[in-house]
């Protein structure tokens, strides 16, 4: 029988692959028997976000004080300094980024705003991401986050798409360009879309959920494409930045050309690396803090892109 788990000390796993794939572009046994070919991102000497960066919440829809706390706590994480557990962390993943034209971006939390009274009701639109967006007060060196509630409908929301970075202008002339995001809480309308590995897929491969390590499945999914749509902000946040020329469909964070696509199959879970007896549980370790799942980044040079599943424990 597993050992229960610490109360306190959650472990997490990175468990994407590098290549996004449409739902029904690839059959799934062809993870195994195809090569996927090499991702080439390419620098298109557009702007890049560098230097300290702050990132602006607003949640839109109910988030209860925990669920708040632990994505809170990963953005905090990205560039927290060093500390005794070993790596690989959440700022060693995030240092990825270092290698990018301008030697990377060191992220801090900004503001958070609250808007759980739906202010622009139950079903968004794009340009009411947009408006919501602006109200994160943007600046230069910003990020505006707008992260949806379960109950929330976005367009395009679960049908193609997970999330999305782009851009918008803001300032006292409407000049100022800033970076934004959207993502979900899958929970309550797609968890098998876009909280996977923590939700059996839908779509690819049918193996069983991993627990997710903050025992929250929408949240933990949610920070999953939080975390690509990050990076793909910071690498190309006015869309030209790094990207792959070719294949729009990898970017240089998110590889999906700035939305977190459904139906993307990014691979299938290894054995947990605590050995068979963590069967479905992630491993463990005595740590001081929860801890949340990561997506892959993409560095700039050329890399091997493989279908076969990667996992590796990270630590913040």
């Amino acid at each position: 029988m597993d050992a229960p788990p610490h109360p306190v000390v959650l472990s997490l796993f990175l468990i994407l692959s590098l290549l996004a794939l449409r739902s029904g572009a690839v059959n799934p046994r062809e993870l195994f028997l195809v090569k996927p070919e090499p991702i080439v991102l390419t620098d298109h000497n557009g702007t890049l976000l560098t230097g300290n960066i702050t990132v602006n919440l607003l949640w839109y829809g109910p988030f209860s004080p925990a669920q708040r706390a632990i994505v809170s706590d990963f953005v905090r994480s990205l560039s927290s300094s060093p500390n005794p557990n070993p790596s690989p962390s959440v700022a060693d993943w995030w240092r990825t980024t270092s290698l990018y034209r301008g030697g990377g971006a060191r992220v801090s939390l900004g503001r958070e705003i609250l808007d759980e009274r739906l202010s622009r009701g139950g079903s968004l639109s794009g340009a009411d991401l947009l408006a919501l967006a602006a109200r994160a007060a943007p600046h230069r060196g910003a990020v505006a986050a707008v992260l949806t509630a379960p109950g929330v409908g976005v367009e395009g929301f679960c049908v193609s798409r997970c999330g999305h970075h782009g851009a918008a202008r803001g300032g006292r002339h409407g000049r100022a360009r800033y970076a934004y995001i959207w993502a979900g809480n899958p929970a309550a309308q797609c968890p098998g879309e876009c909280a996977w590995p923590f939700q059996r897929p839908v779509y690819g491969p049918q193996t069983p959920p991993l627990v997710p390590p903050n025992g929250d499945a929408g949240v933990d999914g949610l920070i999953i494409n939080l975390a690509a749509l990050l990076a793909g902000a910071v690498t190309d946040p006015f869309g030209d930045g790094y990207y792959q020329a070719r294949d729009p469909r990898a970017r240089g964070g998110d590889g999906v050309h700035g939305d977190i696509r459904v139906g993307r199959v990014p691979g299938i879970p290894r054995e947990a690396a605590g050995g068979p007896h963590h069967r479905r549980q992630l491993q463990r370790r005595r740590i001081g803090r929860a801890e949340v799942p990561l997506a892959r980044l993409v560095g700039p040079a050329d890399v091997a892109v493989h279908a076969a599943p990667l996992i590796t424990d990270l630590k913040f």
